[in-house]
């Protein structure tokens, strides 16, 4: 009787213990671990973008980079970068980084046992092919953990990084200067930055209002003396761990 009284607790703590991880999704969570939120150099600002690469639009967001003069971090998923290898080269060989953001755009939290393990690993070798090298980093679709996606991390040697600010740019209603104004409070010293190259997984064509914003965040930055690049030259961890999260 008591083991079967025992029982209701054990899975309650089961269940816990996979979806605990998941609320670092939450500002007020992220700012309790700014490492694992990005939070990096004082005088550098980590650029990165999320669920590519699409012919569509990637191609756009790297013709204004180049013109920037600034290399930015690209969290790809699996299936895009195997549809569309030639994207990825031209990622690559422009100088950007290459990072693990799934196979596909699926929450962690109602995945199958085992999928997110595999298709991160699957993703990083690919990725691998493209670099050269083992990715650095894995960025949760959603930006939301699981206990098996923290597991999968250190089996697969990649580092959890989610961001410390979000131009909110995947909803229809975005605009290029809805965008800056929900970055414009965050773009401190330290700061990762999470924007779209595609409207793969969000609403059709909302990736005009982040690419609209890039030359206003990368010129709110330098103004500010702060350097705008990849997360390779963030230094992660280093910071004063009080950049403002949301």
């Amino acid at each position: 009787m008591i083991k079967r009284a025992a029982l209701p607790l054990a899975l309650a703590g089961l269940a816990f213990a996979h979806v605990g991880p998941g609320a670092t999704w939450l500002a007020t969570a992220r700012r309790r671990l700014p490492r694992l939120a990005g939070a990096g150099r004082d005088d550098h600002v980590a650029l990165t973008f999320d669920d590519g690469p699409d012919p569509r639009s990637t191609p756009f967001f790297l013709d204004e980079l180049g013109r920037l003069g600034c290399r930015a971090t690209f969290f790809v998923l699996g299936e895009m970068l195997e549809r569309h290898p030639e994207v990825g080269r031209r990622i690559v060989a422009e100088g950007h980084e290459m990072a693990v953001h799934g196979w596909r755009h699926t929450n962690a939290l109602v995945t199958r046992p085992g999928a997110v393990t595999s298709e991160m690993g699957r993703t990083a070798d690919l990725v691998r092919s493209f670099t050269g090298v083992r990715p650095v980093w894995y960025r949760p679709p959603y930006g939301v953990l699981s206990a098996e996606a923290l597991v999968a991390t250190r089996l697969h040697r990649l580092r959890p990084v989610l961001c410390t600010v979000s131009g909110q740019d995947w909803t229809a209603s975005a605009t290029p200067e809805s965008v800056m104004a929900r970055l414009r409070p965050g773009l401190g010293g330290g700061a990762t930055v999470v924007l779209h190259d595609t409207d793969h997984t969000s609403a059709a064509g909302c990736w005009r209002s982040a690419l609209g914003a890039l030359p206003e965040v990368v010129g709110h930055c330098r103004r500010a003396g702060l350097r705008v690049g990849p997360l390779r030259d963030h230094e992660v961890g280093s910071g004063r761990g009080d950049v403002r999260m949301s």
